[in-house]
């Protein structure tokens, strides 16, 4: 049944968020639940088991579709590829109690507020739901559910200041408190009991219980007990682990939900109250010292520094500044721009310095409460992890799907055996269900993850930590690996390597560092000493480590006393920085900083208004080179500007721009807005930083490359910079050609532009680019290069941007080979990955935590090098912040999905062999076969006439039972099959996993589908081996001169007595027994088919194990895991010791009969062969990648996978890549906005890489 949208019934919830799903109305009907009842009583709970799994089946079962205003339950679906469904029950929270009479409503909140449009009349109830631990409520006039917890976006920045820049009045505040909910980010530690019904409730334990039960019922006890033993600590570690998780999470958020806060009422005052109580519109007040932030707040009064680390991974302080009392009609979002994040304190961040205005007070306005918030949102992020979408798992369902049809047919076949037999109803149905256990192993699912945790183990020790160990397997087939570029290949610290000073329009000659003489007094040296945001905190200079190096370099000092009281500017606190012991001398006792507008990832740039005790005010401004210089006057700005920029950045240096400008006197710092300071500047200079490459960085990339493993650059740097630093780092070989790719808007239309220009370093001090009148020797040389393919794309974000919105066609193939992605924001390093993966490409990002959390979250692989809070919602994260990380982590990935296969296919076999040998013993149920005299057919012409009646009573068993005589249990004993399932499969199991990861990564993935002709060919070769192998055994034993039907010791008497006794035994063996010969009695399971049959598929068991068991490529030789030879050799040597011994007791208790020593030689050749043959077949056919290779070419095979696709499409396009030519868009353009942010927290902005 699907869900047919219809007009009221249907809507979408967070509609263009990450979060997005569909919600169904539906109305519980009485009959319905009575019938549903009425099922689950009748069922034994199944009924109740299978809504379990299936929520949408019980609320179709026990409801009818409604209107969503009627509705009493609501069925939620994503709207991604999983498409999971939930089920939410409508709830409803009563007002009245605070709403007395109608002149409460206007107090109750602003009439276009969505708390008043939830209230409704005259019940004063609200309806909400709770998705994901964010409340929602019905909005009465929009006919839709929207999220509460939040202030409502439509706010302009006067508006916040108007309405909540004196506090809520009591009543709005408890009307949105029962509303909103508690301030708390409540994770509660998961009781014990849940965790084990919810983890009993698995499939799989269902399954193995229905096992367990019937196995009981067949007296097969051991077995079930060892199984029973196995699930129960498979389950107590697991509820463990889980127990743990949630404790650790529990801590995690814990200290957030008890922080004493002050807050502003309305006609109230200040009041001190616990952070539980703030809702959304409330007046925080902060006090100096540090406070750990409850919620996301507006600052709209004051200054602040944070400590952001929690969410951005960067332990630097941020400096946030209050929101500006803007009259305009634009939201305030949208009026702040993409810079709005500055103005925001987010919860979970600690407060380390505030810094009051005229008022004396630094104020704030929550803006989310609970789960809404940024701390909120990454701890749901952890709660609720996006599914995975991977073959291996897709495959694993349909594989044992295929084993439950196979167990289906067994089913029938057992069913007509026993019936035709006439046996008892409750027999014909255990050993008919009894199939099924026997074909579809219970020990897969345990026997995979065995093969994960050891996995996980060996990462540990590898200081490799792992929070999704089902993502281990699809790092096994990671092609793309994005990596940031500071801190993850280069080194965190920057070293100032020089400065390049401009007077009159001209550069004047670098001063280099360190220097003998320290620079003069002057404009380029005021602008060092004043333009950073940096702080002391706890006694030492904190801050940006580019604005530490660039600082460092004066010798001058911050003072850190309190405030000071700053000439002309009222009660501002400034920050005054002096000359330091080491200074040289300067005409001044220090310089006030006044006023900061923070560094903006959007506008690239920071600047600060300063001034020199007792001298006038001054502008300083520093960001990107390109950028600081559109800022200046022109004429301040030298003509070699470009050149010299690209000589320093083509070098891999990173190159800040310097500029100033005079304020005049008298105007207040604090009325100035951004756009009145960075405007007419002069330009002073560029300062040159070195940013080295980490040692391991080529090393990796280069191994990487080896491996066919693509390598790209998505920074925030420089793009000339970050080409240099791949071409050092080996991304872009010396032979290779890179195309800058640019794409702008075009003023006054709706259209853009796109332009190839390659980026040709001529060896001069100029690093000119490439230019139309070039030498045509090196035009034939990039044409030449670009036919080979060997070109890459390099572009910045906002290039990126513009293509993703005009240019959709081109992105797909610009990506194809793209390597360097510059200028790159959070939000659209996640596009990107995002778009790699729309392509096919199994993506892995290693980055440092900062500005890196959203991509880390949607790659297949994040592997975070940050330790911080921050990097929780990675996937992986590394101890050592190297990049070494990366290869290890695909090396063991590709063992892990390797050991899976193999897991997957002994397991196929053993229970195959286990299955097949169990049927062909039925096949003996209904009595004794017809005798068969091979030799007088083939000599008595007679015999030719009736060949084809005993060919067809031989091969459909036609048996006939003697009058008298009972029947036979043909089948395995359980003796038997508890050393086949514990002592062989089980030890296998669990040993086979230890082999651990081939040391290098060959220029080839292993295979990512389960159902794939190799491996399909491998299972299906392997069990057409077994089956002709017992089969063969099976009818062989049955033509031997000393075989017997009735006298199962006639074997091993001896040839001399075997005639004079023949009768006698003959009638112990009809009569149970009873005189007790040899010691023993017959149970019904032993038999010369039976004896052969089991011992075959058991060692057989062990070929299989044996062969399966891969080494090289992907994994260690097998004679690396020591433990599962060791396991081998000693599961061989027993079951040799069961072939060849002939010890009554030890025969009697596993069900076996004694048979002379040339069967015994005759069965190990036959092993030996099946072993031979299944070796050459693996080596010689399944493993030979030549063979598979020459297979697909004569075939002309090609992949499916997208990206593999466009590039043979493109290989026959000559006029790819277009050079130096530009092409326009229509004037459509598509709206990615959302898209490019929508899988970032908000506050992974931080100033990483951006200058």
């Amino acid at each position: 049944m699907g869900e047919n949208p219809a007009k009221n019934h249907y809507a979408q919830l967070n509609q263009g968020e990450e979060n997005e799903m569909e919600i169904f109305g539906y109305k519980t009907q009485g009959c319905r639940k009575a019938l549903c009842i009425a099922g689950y009583i009748l069922s034994c709970g199944a009924l109740l088991l299978l809504f379990y799994w299936k929520p949408e089946w019980d609320v179709w079962a026990n409801c009818t579709r409604c209107s969503l205003e009627e509705a009493d339950i609501v069925l939620l679906r994503t709207t991604d590829e999983f498409r999971i469904y939930s089920r939410k029950t409508v709830t409803w929270i009563s007002v009245s109690a605070l709403i007395k009479s109608r002149l409460d409503y206007p107090a109750t909140a602003e009439e276009d507020s969505v708390f008043s449009k939830a209230i409704m009349k005259p019940s004063l109830q609200v309806k909400s739901i709770q998705v994901q631990r964010i409340r929602y409520v019905w909005n009465i006039y929009a006919k839709q559910f929207q999220k509460v917890g939040a202030l409502e976006d439509h706010h302009t920045c006067s508006a916040i200041h108007a309405k909540f820049g004196s506090g809520l009045t009591c009543n709005e505040r408890n009307v949105r408190k029962v509303i909103c909910g508690p301030n708390t980010i409540d994770v509660p530690v998961i009781p014990i009991w849940k965790l084990l019904i919810k983890e009993v409730l698995n499939p799989f334990y269902v399954f193995q219980l229905f096992s367990v039960c019937l196995w009981f019922a067949e007296d097969y006890m051991e077995y079930a007990t060892a199984i029973i033993i196995m699930s129960l600590l498979s389950i107590f570690l697991t509820v463990y682990d889980l127990r743990q998780q949630s404790v650790k999470l529990h801590r995690l958020v814990e200290s957030h939900n008890n922080i004493m806060v002050t807050v502003c009422r309305n006609k109230e005052g200040f009041q001190e109250l616990e952070s539980h109580h703030l809702v959304p519109g409330d007046m925080l007040v902060l006090k100096e010292g540090k406070t750990l932030l409850p919620c996301d707040a507006i600052l709209i009064s004051g200054q602040c520094i944070v400590n952001e680390s929690m969410l951005t991974g960067e332990s630097i302080p941020v400096t946030k500044t209050h929101l500006p009392q803007a009259d305009n009609f634009k939201p305030w979002r949208m009026h702040c721009a993409e810079d709005y994040k500055k103005h925001v304190l987010f919860c979970g961040t600690e407060v380390i310095q505030t810094k009051a205005d005229d008022t004396g007070v630094v104020k704030a306005v929550v803006l989310r409460t609970g789960f809404n918030t940024a701390k909120g949102d990454l701890v749901r992020s952890i709660l609720y992890p996006k599914p995975m979408n991977f073959k291996l798992y897709r495959d694993a369902l349909r594989f044992l799907m295929c084993l439950i049809a196979f167990a289906a047919i067994g089913m029938i076949y057992t069913v007509c055996v026993f019936a035709l037999n006439g046996e008892e109803a409750g027999e014909v149905v255990k050993k008919s269900l009894d199939v099924i256990t026997i074909a579809v192993p219970p020990a897969l699912p345990a026997a995979l993850t065995t093969g994960i945790i050891y996995t996980q183990r060996r990462l540990k020790k590898k200081g490799i930590f792992c929070i999704s160990p089902q993502r281990i397997n699809m790092c096994g087939q990671l092609n793309l690996i994005c990596f940031d570029k500071t801190g993850t290949l280069t080194e965190d610290g920057l070293d100032l390597w020089g400065l390049l000073p401009c007077e009159r329009n001209c550069f004047q000659d670098i001063h280099s560092f360190p220097a003998d003489h320290s620079l003069p007094w002057g404009p380029v040296f005021r602008a060092m000493v004043v333009c950073h945001s940096l702080i002391v905190w706890e006694g030492k200079i904190q801050g940006d480590p580019l604005d530490v190096k660039m600082f460092e370099a004066t010798n001058w000092v911050i003072d850190d006393s309190s405030g000071h009281q700053i000439e002309g500017q009222g009660s501002t606190h400034a920050t005054v920085v002096r000359p330091g012991p080491k200074a040289s001398s300067a005409p001044v006792e220090g310089v006030a900083i006044l006023h900061q507008f923070p560094f903006s990832s959007a506008l690239q740039r920071m600047s600060v208004i300063a001034q020199e005790i007792g001298g006038e005010q001054q502008v300083f401004t520093k960001g990107a080179p390109e950028m600081v210089a559109m800022l200046c006057r022109a004429e301040t700005v030298p003509l070699n500007f470009e050149s010299k920029l690209l000589l320093y950045t083509a070098q891999g240096f990173r190159v800040i721009g310097l500029a100033c400008k005079s304020l005049q006197a008298g105007k207040q710092s604090t009325d100035l807005t951004r756009e009145e300071v960075e405007s007419d500047l002069t330009f002073l200079g560029l300062l040159i930083m070195e940013n080295r490459l980490k040692r391991e960085t080529k090393p990796v990339l280069e191994e990487l490359s080896a491996a066919r493993i693509r390598s790209v650059m998505v920074t925030g740097d420089n793009i000339q910079t970050a080409v240099t630093v791949a071409k050092n780092a080996g991304m872009i070989s010396a032979t290779n050609r890179v195309i800058l790719v640019e794409a702008n808007k075009i003023p006054g239309s709706f259209s853009a532009s796109i332009t190839w220009k390659p980026l040709e370093e001529n060896k001069t001090e100029d690093y000119r680019g490439l230019q139309d009148d070039s030498p045509p020797t090196t035009e034939r040389r990039i044409r030449l290069a670009l036919a080979s393919g060997q070109y890459h794309f390099a572009m910045s974000g906002k290039s990126y941007q513009i293509v993703a919105q005009h240019f959709r066609h081109l992105l797909p193939k610009l990506l194809l080979n793209g390597t360097v992605f510059a200028r790159m924001s959070p939000g659209q390093k996640s596009s990107l990955v995002e778009e790699f993966q729309k392509l096919d490409y199994f993506v892995g990002m290693c980055g440092d935590g900062a500005n890196d959390c959203g991509a880390l979250k949607v790659a297949h692989a994040g592997i975070s090098l940050s330790e911080q809070e921050a990097s929780v919602a990675s996937p992986f994260t590394s101890r050592t912040p190297s990049i070494a990380c990366v290869p290890e982590l695909i090396r063991e990935g590709r063992a892990a999905l390797v050991t899976s296969f193999c897991m997957f296919k002994y397991m196929a076999l053993y229970s195959t062999i286990q299955y097949l040998g169990v049927l062909l013993l039925y096949w003996l149920k209904t009595g004794k076969i017809l005798p068969i005299n091979f030799s007088q057919w083939a000599q008595d012409p007679s015999w030719t006439k009736r060949r084809w009646r005993y060919w067809t009573v031989f091969w459909m068993r036609a048996y006939v039972c003697e009058k008298g005589e009972s029947s036979q249990l043909n089948a395995f004993g359980n003796y038997q099959f508890l050393f086949q399932d514990l002592a062989i499969t089980t030890v296998i199991g669990v040993t086979m996993s230890f082999t651990g990861a081939y040391p290098k990564l060959v220029p080839y993935r292993p295979p990512s589908q389960l159902i794939s002709p190799p491996l399909l060919l491998s299972v299906v070769l392997n069990i057409l081996f077994s089956l002709s192998m017992q089969v063969f055994g099976f009818v062989v034993v049955q033509e031997q001169p000393w075989y017997s039907k009735t006298n199962i010791y006639s074997a091993c008497l001896s040839v001399n007595n075997h005639m004079e006794n023949s009768s006698s035994v003959s009638s112990l063996g009809l009569h149970g027994m009873r005189d007790g010969a040899h010691g023993q009695t017959d149970n019904g399971y032993k038999s010369y088919e039976n004896t052969t049959v089991w011992l075959l598929s058991t060692i057989n068991c062990l070929i299989v194990a044996l062969v399966f068991s891969k080494g090289r490529p992907f994994r260690q030789p097998i004679y690396t895991n020591y433990v599962f030879i060791l396991v081998l050799i000693g599961q061989l040597g027993i079951c040799l010791f069961l072939v060849f011994a002939d010890i009554d007791d030890l025969y009697s208790k596993m069900d076996l009969v004694c048979t002379p020593t040339t069967w015994r030689i005759s069965m190990v050749i036959m092993l030996a062969v099946t072993l031979a043959a299944s070796f050459l077949v693996e080596e010689a056919v399944i493993e030979n990648r030549s063979l598979w290779l020459l297979l697909k070419k004569t075939f002309r095979y090609h992949s499916k996978s997208h990206y593999k696709r466009l590039q043979r499409v493109l290989e026959q396009d000559s006029a790819w890549p277009p050079l130096n030519e530009t092409f326009f868009s229509d004037s459509v353009a598509i709206s990615v906005e959302g898209s490019m942010g929508g899988h970032s927290n908000p506050t992974f902005d931080s100033n990483e890489d951006a200058l």
